[in-house]
């Protein structure tokens, strides 16, 4: 498909998104996020839902990626029982570790409360809050003896942001709450007040139905 018609494929699509889908959205695209954080649209992951959105991300300071992550929302207009709604968001953060912490027997836990806690911080109303967390270790032999061993942790999560007026979650707040996550898992210390810059996120796709 050449540009013009998967353009005009992205507008079709996001014209017959519904009003609260693209509402959503278009609080995702505008949400006030931390200079270390650089967001962007992907493609969204198929048939998990109706309607679905996607954005990946990275913590880079000093010019170093310190982790990166993708969030996808889902819409589904009809409600889904495990979702106790008709929105629901899912995520994956990873970022390296140092030694030390790699050893530390409660992490799972810990970066599980990061999650949770980056939301409450917020105020924001969830439910249905699922995931798992994994630490994984590499060591290296043969022509790789050279590198040190390396650990990193991986965050797979989902849950159901409350929907407000006109049936549409705060996007944008749980967006900026992620970011949080991203940023306490890459090390750097809590934003200030002052320490966000609003982000435009590029106009390459229109919101996706399948």
């Amino acid at each position: 498909m050449d540009d013009a018609k998967e353009g005009q494929g992205n507008e079709s699509r996001a014209a017959q998104a519904p009003l609260p889908f693209r509402a959503a959205v278009d609080a995702l695209r505008t949400a006030r996020l931390r200079p270390q954080v650089e967001v962007e649209q992907v493609p969204p992951p198929q048939r998990l839902a109706p309607f679905t959105y996607a954005l990946e991300a990275a913590v880079v300071d000093d010019e170093q990626e310190l982790a990166d992550g993708r969030l996808v929302l889902l819409h589904d207009p009809a409600g889904h029982d495990a979702w106790r709604g008709t929105f629901r968001l899912v995520t994956l953060v990873r970022a390296e570790l140092e030694p030390e912490m790699a050893a530390d027997p409660l992490l799972p836990e810990v970066c599980w409360s990061w999650l949770t806690g980056a939301l409450q911080a917020r105020g924001l109303a969830y439910g249905e809050p699922s995931g798992t967390v994994t630490r994984a270790s590499s060591h290296y032999f043969g022509g790789l003896s050279a590198r040190p061993a390396a650990s990193q942790i991986e965050i797979r999560a989902s849950w159901s942001p409350r929907e407000g007026l006109g049936g549409v979650p705060d996007t944008a707040a749980h967006l900026a709450s992620w970011c949080d996550l991203l940023a306490q898992v890459a090390g750097l210390p809590p934003a200030g007040p002052g320490d966000a810059s609003v982000v435009t996120l590029p106009q390459r796709r229109g919101p996706q139905s399948h």
